[in-house]
């Protein structure tokens, strides 16, 4: 078996090839996985690009649901506006806040179901939403102390970048 001397070109083209790879292949081009790179960039940017509108307000939804679940007023009241009037005029913010923590306090456990949510884009920063949700509130045993099913009709604007209600009514 002949050998190349280390420093000959035939030594250097076996140091380029891959181990396994038959004598004389070539070593892979760059160029080949350039169409690979500019999809794998163009998927990472459109990763890092802002939701629409619609998909940011049901995210804002979705956050509200889970803190009034967790009981949490404070970061239920994120996605409502300092402007809120809910009821025709009978809440305003202070007062929903009020109510949110007295239902927290007189329930240990909160469920909040919503059904469908029926949005209606006004432009990129104006919404209408129409939601039937199933409300319940429990002290820890098997099934719930109480529960309601509530018609929500409410109106949402983006305040600063964010989602915020303006107005809702809820009915029995």
């Amino acid at each position: 078996m002949a050998s190349c001397p280390r420093n000959s070109p035939a030594a250097a083209a076996d140091s380029r090839r891959p181990s396994g790879s038959p004598a004389g292949a070539r070593p892979r081009s760059p160029s080949r996985w350039l169409p690979l790179l500019w999809l794998l960039v163009v998927v990472l940017l459109a990763a890092c690009s802002r939701a629409p509108a619609e998909q940011r307000l049901r995210e804002t939804i979705a956050a509200m649901q889970a803190a009034a679940e967790a009981g949490d007023t404070g970061d239920f009241l994120d996605g409502v506006s300092p402007e809120f009037s809910g009821n025709s005029g009978q809440y305003d913010r202070r007062r929903l806040h009020a109510m949110l923590r007295a239902i927290a306090l007189r329930h240990r456990d909160l469920g909040v179901t919503l059904g469908p949510l029926d949005i209606t884009m006004h432009g990129e920063d104006r919404a209408t939403v129409q939601v039937d949700a199933i409300v319940t509130g429990g002290s820890g045993g098997l099934l719930p102390d109480s529960g309601r099913h509530l018609r929500i009709d409410s109106g949402w604007r983006q305040e600063d970048g964010d989602w915020r209600c303006i107005t809702a009514t809820w009915l029995e």
